[in-house]
């Protein structure tokens, strides 16, 4: 970010497309399908962004290999990066850092997902396990980047939202004239980087955020206009399970968002059964959130909608639980 520049703008377009050459360097575009069946579920035609496609498995992919690769090509890059995570922001630091050299800490909250953890320590990480969720081992996950000097990486960064954004360019090129996007919410890079894009064609679409009733800051500081903490955020889509909103997420939310909805974990099993029914495919809770939101919405039909499929990585253990249910 040059001097001067809004902490709470979103990416440029040219940014963008500079981030697209930096993720293109380590994995192809992901796929957008029209599956025949999900739109007979959901009576409209509903195209699926396929981010369960990347080498991680998860959209956050594209921000870690657009920030690491920045900082590597800078002068003076850091020794290593540390952040924190529920898995897929991790992996995709992790990816990224091995792929440049850099050395990786990653702090998840205990009781992490087993399989997303595996991952990351897979992929060269040194994972730290601290704290009852995701905010209170983002605090010590700063403390650690100031004790062993390293560059701490937050939830929400321009070249992160850059790198996400890159997915929301090959599915607007991709698929014209949509009417609904529907994406899940973390901490908001997945949905800032839709409104960068959209915004930037000068497209119409409307953007729909997704979060858990379980973990419901964003839907409660998008109603309010003022940012509003959670107690917790207990829900089994864990890449939705923040309770502390992000604030520059919030201003570019707030100016280019149709609505935030809630979805329940009932809703959301539901979804990630269909996805499996319908398409094949395995989708993580924050990853079928946005399906099960359409899903809910009344006003879908006669509408040309996309849902953005974020990522696949779930526990089998809980996968197994998931589909056992009618």
């Amino acid at each position: 970010m040059t001097a001067g520049e809004d902490p709470a703008a979103a990416p440029a377009l040219a940014d963008i497309e500079a981030a697209a050459q930096r993720v293109y360097a380590a994995m192809p575009p992901t796929p957008q399908v029209a599956w025949p069946l999900v739109a007979i579920r959901a009576g409209t035609e509903v195209w699926v962004k396929h981010e369960n496609h990347t080498p991680t498995g998860a959209f956050k992919v594209r921000g870690g290999l657009n920030l690491v690769g920045g900082l590597a090509a800078s002068p003076g890059s850091p020794a290593g990066v540390v952040s924190a995570t529920r898995g897929n922001h991790g992996q995709s630091l992790a990816f990224a850092a091995r792929r440049h050299g850099l050395a990786c800490t990653i702090v998840a909250p205990h009781g992490n997902s087993v399989s997303k953890n595996a991952a990351m320590r897979a992929y060269g990480a040194e994972l730290v396990e601290h704290g009852r969720d995701f905010d209170e081992a983002r605090v010590h996950a700063h403390a650690l980047s100031l004790e062993r000097g390293l560059r701490f990486v937050g939830p929400f960064e321009r070249p992160l939202v850059a790198g996400v954004a890159t997915y929301a360019l090959e599915l607007f090129r991709a698929v014209s004239n949509l009417d609904r996007v529907y994406v899940p919410i973390g901490c908001g890079s997945g949905i800032c980087g839709l409104i960068a894009v959209r915004d930037a064609l000068g497209l119409a679409t409307r953007i729909v955020g997704v979060v858990s009733t379980r973990a419901n800051a964003y839907s409660q500081s998008f109603r309010s206009h003022v940012p509003i903490e959670t107690a917790s955020a207990d829900t089994m889509a864990d890449g939705m399970a923040v309770r502390v909103p992000v604030a520059a997420a919030l201003a570019i939310i707030w100016r280019g968002a149709e609505d935030v909805v809630e979805v329940d974990d009932d809703e959301v099993g539901a979804a990630m059964r269909a996805l499996f029914d319908d398409a094949h495919q395995v989708a993580e809770g924050a990853g079928a959130a946005a399906l099960a939101a359409l899903l809910a919405d009344p006003a879908r039909a006669r509408r040309r909608c996309a849902v953005i499929l974020s990522g696949g990585n779930v526990d089998r253990d809980v996968y197994r639980e998931v589909l056992g249910r009618p």
